[in-house]
C-alpha cells in the first residue's frame, strides 16, 4: 500500500492492489472457468435432444388443435350444407326445409392426439317437443299388436329383442318415458333415443366421426384435416398459417380466418376434371 499526503491538514491515501490479491483474483477466475466446464461436461446431450423433441412437438400440437378448432367452426358456420350432402344427402335436404330448424354441431373427440371432428344434427321444435313413431313405445305388451308382432316376427327374434330391452333397463335405469322422474333423468333418457339404433327403438342420430372424404376437397378444411392425420403440410396452407394461426381479437379477422378456410379453389376443381377426362 502506498499513501500520498498533501501539506494541508487534508489527507489523501490511495491504496494499490498487492501481489497477494493479483493471485486470488487470477485464481478465481480460473476457479469459474473450470466450474463452467465442468457444468458443460455433465449435461446429457440426449435429454437436451429429447427436451428439444418435447418442445417442438407441443408446439406442432398447439398448431394443429387450433387449424382444427378452425376448419371445426367453419364447417360449423358456412360449410354445413356441402359436407351433410356428401356424408348423407337425404339428412341435407333437411337443412333447405325452413319447416325442419335443423343444426348441425361439430365437436371434437377421441382418445389421442390429434383428435377428430364429429357432427350430429340436432332439431329445434320450438318448445312443441318431438315425436316420432316406433313399436317400441306404440306397441303395448299386454296388446293384441304384440301377440301378431310375435307371429310375425317369430319367437327366438321377439325374445331377443324383450330380452335386450330388459339388459339396456338394467344398465341404463332411464330408458323409457316411465323412468323419466327429474330433468337430469330426461336428458339422460333423450341421450339413450340419440344412441339406440332404429331398429331397437331409438333415433339412432349419435355423434358420427367425420372423415377426410367427406371433407370438400376444393377448401382449405381438407388441407387440415390432412395435415392432422398425416403430417403433410401443404403449400396453400403453408402460406395460409400466419393468418389462420391469429387471435381473433376482432370480428374482421375470424371473418378473414373463416372464408379463408371455406373458400373454393377452382383451379382444385379443375385438376381434378382435367384427370378425370
Amino acid at each position: 500500500m502506498m499513501d500520498i499526503r498533501a501539506t494541508s491538514s487534508t489527507s489523501i491515501s490511495i491504496s494499490l492492489p498487492s501481489t497477494t490479491a493479483t493471485q486470488s483474483l487470477t485464481a478465481g477466475k480460473g476457479h469459474s472457468k473450470t466450474k463452467q466446464a465442468v457444468t458443460l461436461d455433465k449435461i446429457d446431450f440426449g435429454v437436451a435432444a429429447i427436451r428439444i423433441q418435447r418442445a417442438w412437438r407441443c408446439h406442432r400440437n398447439k398448431q394443429i388443435f387450433r387449424l382444427l378448432k378452425q376448419a371445426a367452426r367453419a364447417a360449423e358456420t358456412f360449410a354445413t350444407y356441402q359436407i351433410l350432402k356428401k356424408v348423407s344427402p337425404l339428412e341435407a335436404e333437411l337443412l333447405k326445409d325452413p319447416g325442419m330448424q335443423c343444426k348441425v354441431r361439430f365437436r371434437f373427440a377421441g382418445y389421442e392426439f390429434p383428435p377428430f371432428i364429429v357432427f350430429k344434427i340436432f332439431h329445434n321444435s320450438g318448445g312443441h317437443g318431438n315425436r316420432f313413431i316406433t313399436g317400441k313405445r306404440i306397441i303395448m305388451p299386454s296388446s293384441e299388436a304384440a301377440i301378431d308382432a310375435c307371429k310375425l316376427m317369430g319367437n327366438r327374434m321377439y325374445y331377443e329383442q324383450m330380452i335386450c330391452d330388459q339388459l339396456e333397463h338394467q344398465k341404463y335405469r332411464v330408458t323409457d318415458v316411465v323412468d323419466v322422474a327429474t330433468f337430469k333423468d330426461y336428458m339422460q333418457y333423450t341421450s339413450h333415443l340419440d344412441e339406440t339404433p332404429a331398429h331397437r327403438g331409438g333415433r339412432d342420430n349419435c355423434w358420427r366421426k367425420l372423415s377426410l372424404k367427406n371433407m370438400p376437397r376444393s377448401t382449405l378444411m381438407y388441407d387440415i384435416v390432412d395435415y392432422s392425420e398425416s403430417g403433410t403440410l401443404s403449400s396453400r396452407l403453408k402460406e395460409e398459417m400466419k393468418l389462420l394461426l391469429q387471435m381473433p381479437h376482432t370480428e374482421d379477422v375470424q371473418h378473414r380466418q373463416l372464408s379463408t378456410v371455406t373458400q373454393v379453389r377452382w383451379w382444385s376443381i379443375l385438376t381434378l376434371l382435367l384427370w378425370q377426362i
